[in-house]
């Protein structure tokens, strides 16, 4: 009897998902998609109120609105709130989200994390190098070398499902597990590199509301009334410490428990993101977006993001870099361990979800201000930037997965086929005998209702033969 193999499986990459992974990434996707279209309704506005003349000065004036209480250091504009404020409700979102990906997700297997991690890095590397080359020689400022680093993935989860819709499932959960670990990586640029003086007694204020939040959680103390409060005295302290606020949020977020108990339906991370990610999506980022996208584009505008080493560093890492970066991180990995491309894809399709991530806008618009935040003129360029090198992105990205999109429109049809009526997908179910059962059942019934049908066919035909025949001996007898 032959010994058994001891090779390692080989492991398909981008291969289906399960059936809950797809689930979550459906229910994620709907509520992105909604999210993206409100993000460009809301970036449209900005931009039509900051470059309408008789609307301008209401632009700038409504933005620099303070309000907050002024003892508590805490009297910002408008658009401070938006983007230290709302953003916070996003990067929480953000946090669940990626605690959910190491707990349950794809990032729960090494090998399965290291293909959307090591993607990720790349194509955050590969894009600040780009920035960085362009301004060396161009000798512009390097101090911007992170804003084409972040992808924007309400905007990208939007463009794909309204572009993609025949697109494998798999890649879709490629591109969100991606843009998690590309927030997370994000988080860590801001508070390491965008952090200039630090209030440790603030800090510490906020460290021990943190603890309380956990030991909350850990006790399982439940109601809103208790956890909100908290949340925003812990965001306060943050806000006041100089680490940006949006810290805050991811570390409530990270905190959450991911994984299911026997008793409950849902894990309270779960059941808190299907509440919050509404609020994010829906309001906190296009709220954002209203009040930062805001800048004034003439054709000269237009014409410097080329010209300037600054924003041009910034529309190339983003149409060129992310691209780049994601695609040859992805490649890498493939090539250098036991992982393949899954037997249903291309790297074709690879190529073309990585365009996808080029699309920079949220957090990229955040970082170009925090990064140029005492060069008003230099701020509002490279904003420009971000929008024209978003919007390439995105062109691209539409072509491309257009193009793809035709392909795939059998293998959605198969993905979907519940030939048994049992509200789960057949593909899932081929190592069942139930499922085979069920099936023969049905095909039984199909077959016992094909022979009456063919039966009654057949006697009606035996009737009119019967009457045909008859109908000609009459008229053999009158002759």
């Amino acid at each position: 009897m032959p010994a058994p193999s001891t090779t390692a499986p080989v492991r398909k990459v981008l291969g289906r998902l399960s059936l809950p992974e797809r689930t979550f990434v459906a229910d994620a996707l709907r509520t992105e998609t909604v999210g993206g279209v409100l993000l460009l309704l809301a970036a449209i506005t900005a931009l039509i109120w900051a470059n309408v003349p008789a609307l301008h000065d209401s632009y700038e004036t409504v933005g620099h609105f303070h309000l907050g209480p002024e003892a508590l250091g805490l009297n910002l504009s408008v658009e401070h709130w938006a983007a230290d404020g709302l953003l916070a409700i996003f990067f929480f979102v953000a946090g669940i989200e990626l605690k959910r990906e190491l707990v349950a997700g794809d990032l729960k297997d090494p090998k399965a994390a290291a293909l959307p991690v090591v993607a990720a890095l790349c194509g955050m590397a590969v894009p600040a190098l780009v920035y960085t080359l362009t301004n060396v020689t161009g000798g512009g400022s390097s101090a911007g070398w992170a804003v084409p680093t972040a992808t924007d993935i309400a905007f990208a989860l939007a463009v794909l499902a309204v572009i993609g819709t025949s697109l494998p499932s798999a890649l879709r959960a490629f591109l969100l597990t991606l843009a998690v670990v590309d927030d997370l990586f994000a988080i860590l640029i801001i508070a390491i590199f965008f952090t200039e003086q630090i209030d440790f007694a603030a800090l510490g204020g906020a460290v021990v509301g943190l603890m309380v939040f956990w030991l909350l959680l850990r006790k399982g103390v439940h109601g809103w009334y208790v956890y909100v409060p908290l949340a925003l005295v812990i965001w306060g302290l943050m806000y006041n410490s100089g680490v940006h606020a949006t810290i805050a949020g991811v570390a409530m977020g990270l905190m959450l428990r991911c994984t299911r108990r026997e008793d409950e339906p849902h894990s309270p991370g779960e059941h808190i993101e299907h509440l919050v990610r509404p609020l994010s999506a829906g309001l906190a980022v296009p709220l954002f977006a209203l009040f930062s996208a805001g800048v004034a584009i003439s054709g000269g505008a237009l014409g410097d993001v080329f010209t300037q080493p600054e924003t041009l560093g910034v529309v190339l890492g983003l149409v060129v870099g992310k691209t780049l970066g994601i695609f040859g991180g992805t490649w890498l990995t493939a090539r250098f361990t036991r992982a393949s491309l899954s037997d249903d894809l291309e790297w074709a399709d690879v190529f073309a979800v990585a365009t996808l991530a080029g699309i920079g806008f949220t957090v990229s618009l955040l970082i170009g201000e925090l990064a140029f935040a005492g060069d008003a003129t230099l701020t509002d360029e490279v904003k420009a930037a971000v929008l024209m090198g978003s919007l390439a992105a995105a062109t691209l990205a539409t072509v491309l997965l257009k193009i793809r999109n035709a392909k795939y429109r059998r293998m959605v049809d198969d993905e979907e086929r519940d030939e048994d009526a049992d509200g789960i997908p057949d593909i899932y179910e081929q190592d069942m005998p139930e499922y085979h059962l069920r099936l023969a059942a049905i095909y039984e019934r199909k077959a016992a209702e094909h022979r009456r049908i063919a039966e009654e066919k057949a006697a009606a035909r035996h009737a009119l033969a019967e009457v045909a025949g008859g109908a000609g001996d009459e008229e053999q007898r009158r002759a």
